[in-house]
């Protein structure tokens, strides 16, 4: 079988059998074009071996291709082979186990200890809107909650007496999270001085957080909220409810938090996804060298 003829039936495949958009079907038609126009001249369908991919994804690595594109490549190819396995074509597949470049991660939006301030305390608190948003405030940054545990955290997941908070994040799972003095505080005059002067309607029964209707907030109604504050401030960068707990690890672990610690107060499931809030500036570094290493003066 030569390529005109394979990638045809690869394509021809993917729209009938796979329902793919025409968008994704012209994508894998071009990477396959790509993948054939840079291998040897007698290189067939049938003879492509393991190294040849490996050369191809090499080649496409030093002309300069985003990692991102570099990976979509590989996952034609690999759709491809796999294809012509399925179909008895091929009884092997030279691209099986094969890993793409792992791509670049990005790093969140933090806030500095300053910005975080200004945000929490630009609220006007001869408002009631004003009192509850200061301590949404508070709680996303002191707990490092995702916006839709602290839209959903309940009046019976607080223990005042202990300074936790009960917090059911994903996929139901719950955790218990320290709450600080100063999110407390604002807490707690919210609830006194706010919510329990509203008429509460039936779906915001439980809930801490509402709106003027009694109702439990959107996660859209927060985003509004910290952009509002942001503009305030006169903040430049753009922020979101999710800011606040980025900012939040980001502060925990420059301040020399474990990071385990940092693991189970996020909910994270997996460490690795913790450790994207390591990157701490060249100070923190070097302060930490000259402290604890003992040859790093000299």
């Amino acid at each position: 079988m030569q390529w005109n003829t394979a990638i045809e039936d690869f394509r021809s495949y993917i729209i009938l059998e796979r329902n793919q958009s025409d968008n994704t079907v012209m994508a894998y038609h071009a990477d396959m074009l790509k993948f054939q126009s840079l291998l040897e001249e007698n290189k067939t369908p049938m003879n492509v071996q393991r190294e040849d991919i490996e050369a191809f994804l090499a080649a496409i690595h030093d002309l300069g291709l985003a990692k991102r594109s570099q990976a979509r490549l590989l996952s034609s190819i690999k759709a491809f082979f796999r294809w012509m396995n399925l179909e008895g074509i091929r009884e092997d597949n030279p691209s099986a186990s094969l890993e793409g470049p792992k791509r670049d991660q990005k790093l969140p939006d933090t806030l500095s200890v300053e910005d975080v301030n200004a945000l929490i305390e630009s609220h006007d608190l001869s408002k009631n809107e004003g009192i509850r948003n200061r301590a949404i405030f508070e709680v996303l940054y002191s707990c490092g909650l995702r916006v839709s545990e602290c839209i959903g955290l309940m009046m019976n997941n607080i223990y005042f007496e202990e300074e936790i908070i009960k917090v059911i994040g994903k996929g139901d799972r719950e955790r218990l999270v320290p709450i600080g003095r100063a999110a407390m505080h604002s807490l707690r005059i919210y609830l006194d001085e706010v919510r329990s002067e509203q008429s509460i309607a039936q779906e915001g029964q439980g809930f801490v957080f509402l709106n003027r209707r009694g109702k439990p907030l959107s996660r859209v109604m927060i985003f509004y909220i910290v952009k509002e504050a942001a503009d305030r401030i006169g903040l430049r960068k753009s922020i979101s409810p999710h800011t606040f707990r980025h900012s939040f690890a980001t502060h925990l672990v420059e301040g020399g938090a474990d990071l385990r610690a940092v693991q189970e107060m996020l909910g994270h499931a997996n460490i690795t996804t913790t450790e994207i809030y390591t990157h701490l500036d060249q100070s923190h570094l070097r302060k930490a060298l000259e402290k604890f290493h003992p040859r790093f003066k000299e």
